[in-house]
């Protein structure tokens, strides 16, 4: 009787078919200290690996390690995948050469000697070509990158600091991507503002509407525990220099620094903060060491809003309800809109006033109409927002939500496309609970006027209206969209709108302000 083997593998087999195994076993890198020490993953690069797919973007505090991890996810596929190539691309020439030194770094530290690796065929400034016809690019952004070539992986570092077409440039390579499933493509920044396509891109993958999967990994992540022990370790001797010897204790934090501490962070994570702020503004502090994703996006110009309680309250914003969950509740006229545009927090409850604000635009593809809608405490219960909505369409779908919650009253902007919705709205459909302002005719006689018109004076009392609202805690928002709108929110020179930059909006800002509005008039008309 024949007797059957198996062919078990070798160790080193099991290794090299580990990514994980393999950094461990295989890759050096340089700690703080310059030791040359095996690549052990930390607690983020750990998920990462474990959770990554073909398109992936991460918005990150600095010096967690993801362009590590994909030089060394580079390495190991170019050695198990012969005459595959990869590419990495930094911010300029000199982020590139510091990438390229420490893929060089990695690969000049394989154990050759010890395992039949592929031998070093080139090896300059900007290249790494292995003897199974493997090659690891590097490179400064270009938007035309990638053309003419096929990657196995790219990795995009620091993305939202490229000064081009980062959208073109994105094209470009994605379209180079190999088309096998392992392939895959890398974004990874700290932040640059709002007014690039890495805000816009990212944004959206968050809220799950791209194909990317986003990440986000902040200050507060274990990473730092390590990473920056040392400065931890001189911070904590710093606050005590000054503090009488005495650590920092919870009896002594700020209101942001408790907010802080509830969401995880250590109270030597926080003598460090207060350490780096002795020496750099709030702000920059927020953009390379952020809390979460909306906070690294604040800007340099003057907030409208406190940024604390916007920051804290999308920290506790309710998820809207899904459509399954809505769809024997709506009517099917407002249903149609659920993934384009409209998120419903509450129903309608008997007996309930509603209140609602709207911005009116053309519906061609450049600002939003949008609706908010509260009830009688000041829990939003609904928004919306589509750029993608005709005036007449609008005014349609306004008097359909109107009527479902108990015929809400709503203060529509006057101006511009906001008269015909409202001339709409009363002569098509016979919607009569409507905001009226004052007006005065020329000889002085006093009349209500359909709509809210909005002047420079009538929008400084509307947006401070709503401020006040807010932040003493009177009106609950629900809305993530509206609070990621209200952090862009800025006043310069007098005026108060949005942060400049293509696909940047306040139309939820404004329409949330309306509703407060609507509630103040303390009217009912129906």
């Amino acid at each position: 009787m024949a007797v059957e083997t198996v062919n078990k593998k070798s160790k080193f087999d099991l290794v090299m078919e580990d990514f994980t195994l393999f950094s461990k076993n295989f890759v050096k890198i340089v700690d703080n200290l310059g030791n040359l020490i095996p690549f052990v993953f930390n607690q983020e690069q750990a998920e990462f690996v474990k959770q990554m797919g073909r398109y992936n973007i991460i918005s990150k505090s600095r010096q967690i390690g993801f362009s590590t991890i994909s030089l060394s996810y580079c390495i190991w596929n170019a050695i198990n995948r012969p005459n595959s190539s990869y590419m990495i691309v930094s911010q300029d020439s000199k982020q590139v050469s510091v990438l390229f030194g420490r893929l060089k770094l990695m690969n000049d530290n394989l154990p050759r000697t010890k395992y039949k690796f592929p031998e070093t065929v080139r090896d300059n400034r900007d290249e790494l070509v292995l003897s199974n016809g493997s090659r690891i690019q590097v490179s400064p952004p270009n938007v035309n990158l990638g053309r003419g070539s096929t990657f196995q992986y790219v990795l995009l570092s620091e993305f939202a600091f490229y000064d081009l077409d980062q959208s073109k440039l994105l094209t470009s390579v994605t379209q180079a991507l190999a088309k096998n499933p392992d392939s895959k493509i890398v974004i990874e920044s700290t932040s640059n503002g709002t007014n690039n396509h890495y805000y816009e891109l990212f944004m959206k993958s968050w809220k799950g509407k791209t194909n990317y999967k986003a990440f986000f990994y902040g200050w507060l992540s274990a990473a730092y525990k390590n990473q920056f022990k040392y400065e931890w370790d001189i911070a904590e001797e710093w606050f005590k220099a000054s503090n009488k010897g005495q650590r920092l204790s919870t009896k002594d934090l700020t209101e942001e620094e408790k907010r802080i501490h509830d969401s995880g962070g250590s109270l030597r994570a926080l003598m460090w903060r207060q350490w780096k702020l002795s020496t750099m503004k709030l702000i920059d502090f927020q953009t390379e060491f952020p809390s979460f994703p909306e906070e690294s996006f604040k800007t340099s110009g003057r907030n409208v809003f406190d940024q604390t309680k916007v920051l804290e309250r999308l920290e506790n914003v309710l998820p809207p309800m899904s459509k399954d969950q809505l769809k024997t509740e709506l009517p099917e006229t407002v249903l149609q809109y659920i993934g384009k545009g409209l998120s419903v927090y509450h129903l309608p409850k008997r007996n309930v006033k509603y209140y609602g604000g709207s911005d009116v635009s053309s519906g061609s593809g450049g600002d939003s109409s949008s609706l908010t809608l509260m009830d009688a405490d000041g829990v939003q219960v609904l928004a919306f927002a589509s750029n993608k909505i005709s005036v007449y369409e609008f005014a349609a779908f306004l008097n359909d939500i109107g009527r479902f919650y108990n015929y809400a009253f709503l203060a529509v902007e006057k101006n511009s496309y906001g008269l015909p919705v409202i001339q709409r709205l009363r002569e098509d459909h016979g919607y009569m609970n409507l905001y009226k302002h004052r007006s005065f005719d020329k000889k002085g006689n006093k009349k209500l006027v359909l709509g809210f018109l909005t002047t420079s004076a009538t929008k400084a009392t509307l947006i401070s209206d709503f401020k006040e609202s807010f932040e003493k805690g009177l009106i609950l928002i629900e809305d993530r969209d509206t609070l990621q709108q209200m952090i862009i929110f800025v006043e310069n020179d007098g005026k108060m709108g949005n942060v400049k930059g293509k696909n940047l909006h306040d139309d939820l800002v404004i329409s949330h302000a309306l509703s407060v509005a609507a509630i103040q008039a303390k009217k009912w008309y129906v």
